[in-house]
């Protein structure tokens, strides 16, 4: 049964004006305005077009941050797009934007370690293929499993932590219940249960390991709220908790607020229902870059702005090297490849080109006005949701307000243009269209009255690469007629979730040949796998 009261405890963001001395969001879209009105405003025609072949103008557009500088990509239109019938594959693109974390860590002395040093010569162990979360967390368990620091190589194509791990929104959010329906049409029941409660233990394991470790990456252990913002989407709520219950789900930690009541605890004027759950936030890219340090300053290789071009069977003499990885500084010899490379996984495994799909997020930060600021601040993440891949998240951080504002890519009031977009592996720059969705949003679910004040409102916009795969699950395993070559990526915007139990399932696999008991099995890469999503045309849940 659910309890009847809920205990906030994680951050989330209320109500501001974006009339900004410094920054107007432009076109400001009126909250009264008919869905047909604000059709129309959203389309502003001096917005740039924000297809992935698309080249910025020379000034920033209105509705930039008063500090944004315009992104320029150094890709040819056929590179910011390699997508063809055959699917999906790329290197990440030079020079991406910064994200609100990156820009919060810039001094962090790794950022470009190895950027020009050549790539060692002696064979290397185990080679990591990416330093986000889920590299440098596989590097840091073999060392933790006692494999020697030399025999561990992590390439970086550009700054380390410069993918996912460091541009999401700041949740370290499991699902309580609310994806085990669709979860359960695809994997099935005992499947779906198993991911749910993956996700709890992988919150209660990494807010264990940084209290031990005491981490300095603004974690904290909170609650979250799941909003209905509709009626259609309360009822479906409400059914998959029912259905997650009966198949032996535990929802005794998830409360429940309906109508007034949703309203107040939430401050969501537009909330129908509320569902309350522990959760956590941290800022993700001091996360992973406590771990890299942890690494290299104990003897792992590191090298940055290196992509691993390509791979082939080892040429050479060495038996126990069974793969030559190309960088643009020279050939690594590697007995075992971990592929943690995430929405870039098909540059190197084409078998994957069809099974993951790149798609471009964005978040956004602002600086909150009085009604959010002080003893007004939120003290609760937030999902707030008009169906099930129509939302918005949000968090206000603890330290300094600042309020991180995710939001989902189906939206009705995103044209077309901006939803064709959306397939990429451009994250040079950000779409003022989403901006100024975002923005109306906020406005909209969190009315603040009052006017704001120079260096209130809009902070910071940027873009992501998030990998989505076809049944909405990661891969983790062996990779089939490869020996020696591993995966852990395909998270679909939700690896905060699951990589804390994911990177270290992986490395006992690798080490003990067995399956680990805190992994879903459905998460285990196979062949069948992707020939069964093919097969019957399975569509991602999110």
């Amino acid at each position: 049964m659910l309890s009847g009261k809920l205990q906030p405890k994680w951050q989330s963001m209320e109500k501001w004006s974006f009339r900004s001395a410094c920054t107007v969001l432009q076109p400001q879209v009126d909250i009264d305005s008919s869905d047909q009105q604000k059709q129309i405003l959203l389309k502003d025609p001096r917005s740039r077009d924000i297809s992935p072949t698309a080249t910025s103008p020379t000034h920033p557009s209105p509705a930039m941050a008063p500090h944004a500088e315009e992104p320029l990509s150094q890709l040819s239109p056929a590179q910011q797009q390699p997508t063809t019938k055959k699917g999906h594959s790329s290197l990440p693109v030079p020079n991406p934007c910064l994200s609100y974390w990156h820009r919060t860590t810039r001094a962090f002395p790794y950022l470009n370690h190895n950027s020009t040093t050549p790539i060692p010569t002696s064979k290397i162990k185990y080679l990591i293929i990416g330093s986000g979360l889920a590299g440098s967390l596989t590097a840091y368990t073999l060392l933790q499993k006692g494999i020697p620091p030399p025999s561990i190589l992590i390439l970086e194509a550009r700054e380390s932590v410069s993918g996912a791990s460091g541009r999401n929104a700041g949740h370290v959010r499991p699902d309580a219940f609310r994806g085990y329906a669709a979860y359960a049409r695809i994997h099935g029941a005992e499947q779906a249960r198993k991911i749910i409660e993956n996700e709890k233990l992988v919150l209660e394991s990494l807010a264990a390991f940084v209290t031990e470790h005491q981490i300095s990456c603004d974690f904290q252990s909170t609650k979250t709220f799941d909003v209905c913002l509709t009626q259609e989407f309360a009822e479906y709520e409400r059914e998959s908790l029912q259905a997650f219950e009966s198949a032996g789900g535990d929802i005794s930690h998830v409360s429940f607020y309906s109508g007034e009541e949703a309203r107040k605890v939430t401050k969501v004027k537009e909330a129908v229902a509320a569902y309350e759950w522990p959760a956590g936030s941290s800022h993700p890219a001091k996360l992973a870059q406590w771990l890299l340090r942890e690494c290299v300053e104990k003897g792992v290789g590191l090298w940055t702005h290196c992509p691993a071009e390509k791979i082939d069977s080892h040429s050479g003499s060495d038996p126990t090297a069974r793969w030559d990885v190309h960088t643009p500084r020279g050939t690594v010899l590697a007995e075992n490849v971990i592929h943690c490379t995430n929405a870039y996984a098909a540059h190197l495994l084409p078998e994957l080109a069809t099974f993951v799909t790149p798609n471009r997020a964005q978040a956004h930060t602002f600086v909150p006005g009085r009604e959010l600021s002080g003893e007004k601040a939120l003290r609760s993440t937030m999902s707030l949701r008009y169906s099930l891949k129509h939302f918005f998240s949000l968090i206000q951080r603890e330290g300094d307000g600042t309020v991180v504002f995710g939001m989902s890519r189906e939206n009705p009031l995103l044209s077309q243009e901006y939803k064709d977009s959306i397939v990429s592996f451009d994250d040079t720059s950000y779409s003022d269209e989403a901006a100024t969705t975002a923005a109306t949003a906020f406005k909209t679910l969190f009315p603040d009255p009052s006017n704001a004040r120079h260096g209130e409102g809009a902070d910071h916009y940027w873009s992501g690469i998030i990998a989505m795969t076809p049944d909405s699950v990661p891969m983790v395993g062996a990779v089939d007629d490869k020996p020696g070559q591993f995966i852990l990526a395909g998270f679909n915007g939700h690896g905060m979730a699951r990589i804390w139990t994911s990177a270290p399932g992986l490395v006992d696999l690798m080490l003990s040949g067995s399956w680990p008991s805190t992994v879903p099995e459905c998460f285990r890469y196979s062949k069948e796998r992707i020939e069964r999503a093919a097969k019957d045309d399975i569509k991602s849940v999110w």
